[in-house]
């Protein structure tokens, strides 16, 4: 038993010591002894406490690690103006280009056609060319664990969902947070109204406004990167899911939980690989199993019972035997989209989803 014993510890050593060594020939080479400059667009600011915070903070770590000089630009309009913005980060020195949000796609595609030198990143993206990647994590995984929060919390059975438009990208969450609802909580509803932005404070706040004027709500959940769901949940005693970072602190009273994203597990990975000439224009859509999407801790204000059964969940779809649109599933009109022993495919959910899943109920359906 001894000798076992001594065997497996050295293995387990040898390994270690392999990944160690790994890391710091990464750190050692060439490559990340010189700085590289990477010029990052944002939509919003990297203090929002949400979507442009989680990829500065992720930018950050990475930052640290691969020695590089990130030059942010914020709040850059998604319109052929940004086009401008790109060409005085290349010109700055620019090796890589991120741009953070689904609206500058047209105009970063076209960039990158004109400068095949660099390398181009795009998040929520769709359109990918030699050197553009497109990148997302499988959000909708969390967003179906929120989801049985939600379902697990709620008093009245109806949870309002504040979302900024009603495409691919955000129907998917709102049918993957229905389907967490529903599993724990069939009789529930999920009232969805559209805010027409991402963050703009005025229009998600009084989208907000609206489905609490509305609906006898006591949990709200949002697809936006504005504060103001959250603040005007609060203000009126009503149970929040946040998005993008934990905002618990902030919220001490009526948080619960949040979809968030850890974008260092993207990021370094994806640079190092630019670093040392590997690019890969293709489109990276990451789970659970990266560490690239997580939900935030549950708070004080979760009902008892809950963190056993989101756990369970979690374990389930980290197993791989498991994920979020497995059959059968029936639409919010009847009809069944999914049957069972069936799923839907990764281009399906990616560019496909505009239908709703029973239990939501949009502006268009009220």
């Amino acid at each position: 038993m001894k000798k076992i014993l001594i065997t497996i510890l050295t293995f387990v050593c040898v390994i270690v010591a392999g990944i160690l060594l790994i890391r710091i020939s990464q750190k050692e080479t060439d490559i990340t002894k010189t700085q590289t400059k990477v010029g990052f667009i944002l939509n919003g600011k990297v203090d929002d406490h949400s979507w442009g915070e989680s990829h500065y903070k992720g930018m950050e770590i990475s930052a640290d690690e691969l020695n590089l000089n990130v030059i942010y630009k914020e709040d850059i309009p998604e319109d052929e103006n940004c086009v401008e913005t790109i060409e005085e980060l290349i010109a700055a020195g620019c090796k890589i280009i991120i741009c953070n949000s689904f609206g500058y796609g047209t105009w970063e595609l076209e960039c990158a056609k004109k400068h095949p030198e660099v390398c181009f990143f795009h998040a929520t993206g769709v359109e990918q060319s030699d050197n553009l990647a497109t990148y997302f994590g499988r959000i909708y995984q969390m967003r179906y664990l929120s989801g049985i929060v939600a379902g697990m919390q709620t008093e009245t059975n109806e949870i309002g969902y504040v979302a900024a438009f009603p495409i691919a990208e955000v129907n998917r969450g709102i049918n993957a947070f229905t389907l967490g609802v529903r599993q724990v909580n069939p009789e529930a509803t999920v009232y969805v109204k559209w805010s027409n932005s991402w963050t703009g404070e005025e229009e998600n706040g009084k989208a907000t406004e609206e489905l609490i004027d509305s609906h006898n709500i006591d949990v709200l959940a949002m697809h936006t990167d504005a504060m103001s769901p959250l603040e005007t949940a609060d203000e009126n005693g009503i149970w929040t899911i946040g998005y993008n970072i934990d905002n618990g602190e902030k919220f001490p009273d009526t948080y619960l939980t949040a979809p968030i994203w850890n974008w260092e597990h993207f990021y370094e990975p994806r640079i190092l690989e630019c670093l040392q000439g590997k690019f890969q224009g293709v489109h990276y859509w990451e789970g659970i199993e990266t560490g690239i999407v997580d939900l935030a801790p549950l708070t004080k204000n979760v009902k008892q019972g809950i963190a056993e059964k989101v756990e369970e969940e979690r374990l389930r779809l980290m197993s791989g035997t498991f994920d979020v649109f497995y059959g059968p599933i029936v639409d919010n009109e009847g009809n069944t989209r999914i049957k069972e022993g069936q799923s839907m495919t990764d281009a399906a959910m990616l560019n496909d989803f505009f239908w709703y899943v029973e239990g939501v109920v949009t502006d268009e359906t009220e």
